[in-house]
């Protein structure tokens, strides 16, 4: 497993904690790194894509990026007292993925206001529903086109970053 996959995990987890219990949002997320370091994160929902065109732009972001991981991470509601905060860290050359799993706690007024410690699991990355992203993809020239161009329109709401030592 590639370091920056460890790494990609601890940052995701501090950055939910702080977007959680700081601002009281939880965001569908999505983060990439690749060889030399280059780490791109974004808001899932601001695609506005149907689920199959979602996951194709992303299988796209990863390739083009050449990245070694990425980590996708979201709430989870399990019932009206139980709500987690999850994200899954898929690394290019290993058989396992990240899991990492925190329960949230609300306010009367479902303000966030407390987030246990992250559990990291290792898991087989199969069992991970958006574990394909590094399988090569076909796309039509215009396809591709639209997705640099989404791309283009979204880089002023991407954080990137270097995390290259």
């Amino acid at each position: 497993m590639h370091l920056y996959s460890e790494n990609l995990a601890i940052e995701i987890a501090n950055y939910y904690r702080n977007l959680s219990l700081g601002h009281g949002v939880i965001p569908k997320v999505f983060t990439l790194v690749n060889a030399e370091g280059d780490q791109y994160l974004f808001f899932i929902d601001d695609l506005r894509m149907e689920k199959q065109e979602e996951t194709q732009f992303l299988s796209y972001i990863v390739q083009t990026h050449d990245a070694v991981s990425y980590a996708r991470g979201t709430l989870i509601i399990l019932d009206k007292k139980q709500e987690l905060i999850e994200f899954a860290v898929i690394d290019r050359d290993s058989s396992e993925a990240i899991v990492c799993s925190a329960e949230l706690t609300r306010d009367m007024d479902e303000k966030p206001i407390g987030l246990t410690e992250f559990e990291k699991t290792l898991v087989p990355k199969g069992s991970i529903v958006f574990n394909g992203l590094f399988d090569p993809i076909k796309l039509s020239d215009q396809t591709i086109e639209d997705y640099e161009g989404l791309w283009d329109e979204m880089k002023s709401k991407i954080l990137h970053r270097s995390m290259a030592i």
